[in-house]
């Protein structure tokens, strides 16, 4: 997962166009935290995924109104 983040963030700071993938970034942070979740036996990393999940939306807003 921390390879992902850090690819996010190195597409962030590149100019031009980086909308595709960041998409697939996205699709692939959304996989990360469904697996955490549906293997969960916690309620915190649960509610913790959850919460990735929403965060990972919110990027996805944020970049496509950028392009």
């Amino acid at each position: 997962m921390s390879a992902h983040l850090d690819e996010v963030v190195s597409r962030g700071r590149r100019r031009g166009a980086v909308g595709k993938r960041l998409d697939f970034l996205m699709q692939e942070l959304n996989r990360e935290a469904n697996t955490l979740g549906s293997k969960s036996v916690s309620k915190e990393i649960s509610d913790a995924s959850l919460e990735f999940k929403l965060l990972i939306e919110q990027m996805r807003e944020q970049y496509r109104t950028i392009e």
